[in-house]
């Protein structure tokens, strides 16, 4: 047996390190379990989400706007640009240099919170201890008094496309292009799937999304997927609903795809396929048998609305538990489970986690849909403001999209907001802010919002929501 710690942590991700970070404060003798290892063959923190998720993409996807903006709209602002182009590796060695960075940055955190960490594979065994069996094979068992269990989780795999990381790749491999396909299948038209699809399309990919369901982004506002589907289209995303897939074929290079929509069989044929169907928990060989935490059917850790699992003094978070697979929502759930180990009582609005696609135009939403409270039975008025309209986004030459607030009809309480456009995860939070203290659409149209700024918009839309919107023609009330 080795060194007893008052928390262990499995997993370093957004959950795990943020989780591990608060114990460390919180006075308790914290290690953080992490078998990821970096292209120096170090061990990196940050998970998924750092190493080959949420910041990499985003490193790509505004390095590919700039390009793209260079190329079709800098003549706008009087600025003529000749003999662009694009150098895929240095973009790519950019994404990689942030991801460094970043990666130390935690290591570092951890040093000044005495946070120590533990490189390998975690196990959680009988009895709160957690076997870590390293690179080179070796295991050493430590004991906690509690386990934070922070796995993430990683692609799904499909048997029509089977992943070589070559031609065939997961969201990992599309992050590493070292040139830029000539044409691109993505599977999923998910998050991943369009932002992944973006870049490549924004440096001169024909892409072509292939998605099994019917409706474009279901799970987002209707009136806002509706206007990205429409605004990805005029992009360049190629975008084929009800198309499942049947199988895929491999030869010289490329691969040929075979699915069925409703006009019957198809067949494309590609340098590149992305396959971004979803992601699923990480939890083989996390738990012994006799650990005795307990698995939901669907393979995640069952836990309640704390965070604790069904062995007291053990808790999930993140990717590994019920709910969306946010970084933000592993963060907050890994700073409850710190803060209840610790002996507060923190709880976790699970009702206002905002989300947000990173394409261009930004969608993001936070609270409910407009079609989640209508088959609720809730009577709600609805404020539209268009970034047309907004003098702010005029000058930025940025002007898709709008801003949508959602209140209940008899309180005025605001319920949902959700935004398409420029900086929408920015005006989302806005409105989070304010949902988390109970705002009315009228207390957002009291307040004061500079002038010029996207965050006019938000406010427009709230003044929207009663018929008193100022910039944009109100609705006749019936």
């Amino acid at each position: 047996m080795s060194d007893k710690f008052d928390v262990i942590v499995i997993g370093g991700g957004p959950g795990g390190y943020v989780a591990a970070i608060k114990a460390a404060q919180l006075g308790l003798k914290t290690a953080c379990v992490e078998k990821y290892i970096g292209r120096d063959g170090k061990m990196a923190l940050g998970g998924t989400c750092l190493n080959v998720g949420c910041i990499p993409s985003k490193a790509l996807l505004d390095s590919s706007w700039k390009y793209h903006e260079a190329q079709s709209s800098f003549n706008v602002h009087g600025i003529a640009v000749e003999g662009l182009k694009m150098d895929v590796p240095a973009m790519i060695g950019r994404k990689d240099t942030i991801v460094k960075n970043l990666t130390g940055g935690i290591a570092a955190l951890f040093k000044a919170n005495g946070v120590t960490a533990i490189a390998g594979h975690g196990k959680l065994l009988a009895n709160k201890q957690v076997q870590v069996t390293a690179e080179d094979g070796s295991s050493t068992v430590y004991q906690a008094d509690n386990v934070i269990i922070a796995a993430g989780s990683k692609p799904i795999d499909i048997p029509p496309a089977p992943v070589d990381q070559e031609v065939i790749v997961d969201s990992t491999g599309a992050l590493d292009f070292q040139a830029v396909p000539e044409r691109l299948g993505v599977i999923g038209a998910g998050v991943i799937g369009l932002e992944l699809g973006s870049v490549w399309a924004r440096l001169g990919a024909k892409v072509t999304v292939i998605e099994a369901q019917e409706k474009f982004l279901p799970a987002v506002d209707e009136q806002v997927a509706k206007e990205a589907q429409k605004v990805l289209t005029k992009q360049g995303l190629e975008i084929r609903l009800g198309a499942r897939l049947t199988g895929s074929q491999v030869a010289n290079g490329e691969v040929t795809v075979n699915f069925t929509d409703a006009q019957g069989e198809q067949q494309l044929t590609f340098d590149k396929l992305i396959v971004a169907v979803g992601r699923r928990p990480v939890t083989e060989n996390l738990l012994a048998e006799d650990s005795e935490v307990t698995l939901d059917e669907r393979g995640f850790i069952y836990v309640d609305e704390t965070c604790a699992t069904s062995v007291p003094g053990v808790y999930a978070i993140g990717d590994v538990v019920r709910g969306p697979m946010l970084a933000h929502k592993a963060s907050e759930e890994g700073i409850m489970a710190a803060e209840r180990i610790a002996g507060r009582k923190a709880q976790m609005n699970y009702d206002l986690i905002p989300s947000v696609i990173y394409t261009h135009p930004e969608i993001a939403g936070v609270g409910k849909t407009e079609q989640q409270l209508k088959a609720e039975g809730v009577a709600v008025n609805v404020g539209v403001f268009p970034f047309a309209a907004s003098g702010r986004a005029m000058a930025a030459n940025d002007t898709s999209g709008f801003v949508k607030i959602i209140a209940d009809a008899s309180t005025d309480r605001v319920l949902g907001a959700h935004v398409i456009g420029p900086s929408a995860a920015e005006l989302v939070q806005q409105a989070a802010i304010a949902m988390e203290f109970g705002t009315s659409a009228e207390d957002l149209g009291l307040m004061v919002f500079s002038h010029p700024t996207l965050s006019e918009a938000l406010h427009e839309a709230a003044l929207a929501v009663n018929g008193e919107a100022i910039h944009v023609a109100n609705r006749k009330k019936r």
